[in-house]
């Protein structure tokens, strides 16, 4: 009796195998059709691109209907990561896209490489860290701020990147249009902001206001990478010499921060300095 059932089970475990490991035939052209309207419908490019495809792999190497849906699937998966990255890098508004490979370490006359390559661990985010990056004109603080904020992207980080001046001024528009609201929830939101080239220019009162909005309201909510060519004792001067609200921007900002401070000549002016 046993034998019996033992036999029965066997044999059904081979019909099932056979059943899974069926030849895949290809569609006909009304199949393929209805297909592509219903994956058009579900929002499934991938698979409407690759089923042929794969479909003909899966018949010259006898996969089974699991193993070709699986494919489908990860190739479907991939493309909408992949298209996520490009949504978020594109909405992360990068002037230019840079990458720490490209950085020329050797220029600089001090810099902290191993502080630096550390940030790209993203490590910093989890305790909502933020960054300074300090130094003079041409020393690539942009360059690895846009680097940085790209490797977040391509890890599927919420970034944007703006010029500290066109962030006040496009509050300060908003303010008067009764849009400070849902204008200053731009600066907000991403896991990482980037200001660039904090100190350049003068910033007066109002926009010191709009600044130190930006600041408390990402306090331990998000990131905030600032590139600056002034030191924190000098910032007064940045904020038409109001100490107060500049004491105020710097204890939330620098509550928790890492500075990076970098040294040496302009990279613009090498070929002049080396000439």
């Amino acid at each position: 009796m046993t034998q019996i059932s033992s036999s029965k089970q066997n044999s059904q475990t081979k019909k099932k195998s056979e059943a899974i490991q069926m030849t895949l035939e290809l569609p006909n052209d009304k199949e393929v059709e209805k297909l592509l309207e219903q994956l058009k419908y579900l929002k499934l490019p991938g698979i409407a691109e690759h089923y042929e495809e794969t479909a003909l792999r899966a018949n010259k190497d006898s996969w089974s209907h699991v193993n070709y849906l699986t494919q489908l699937i990860e190739l479907e998966n991939n493309m909408r990561l992949e298209r996520a990255i490009e949504r978020k890098v594109r909405a992360a508004r990068f002037p230019f896209v840079k990458t720490l490979q490209q950085f020329s370490w050797n220029w600089p006359k001090q810099i902290n490489q191993l502080q630096i390559k550390d940030l790209f661990r993203l490590q910093f985010l989890k305790q909502q860290t933020n960054i300074i990056l300090l130094g003079g004109v041409g020393l690539g603080k942009t360059h690895l701020a846009t680097a940085l904020g790209h490797h977040a992207c391509l890890n599927g980080k919420r970034v944007l990147f703006t010029n500290t001046v066109d962030a006040i001024n496009s509050l300060i528009v908003a303010q008067k249009s009764g849009r400070l609201k849902l204008e200053m929830r731009k600066y907000i939101k991403p896991e990482i902001l980037i200001l660039d080239e904090l100190g350049y220019l003068p910033i007066d009162k109002s926009g010191a206001d709009m600044l130190f909005q930006i600041i408390s309201g990402r306090y331990e909510v998000g990131s905030t990478v600032i590139t600056t060519n002034r030191a924190f004792k000098d910032w007064p001067e940045i904020f038409n010499n109001d100490s107060t609200l500049t004491s105020a921007l710097l204890d939330r900002l620098l509550h928790h921060a890492q500075t990076v401070v970098i040294e040496g000549k302009s990279y613009r002016m090498k070929d002049q300095v080396q000439s």
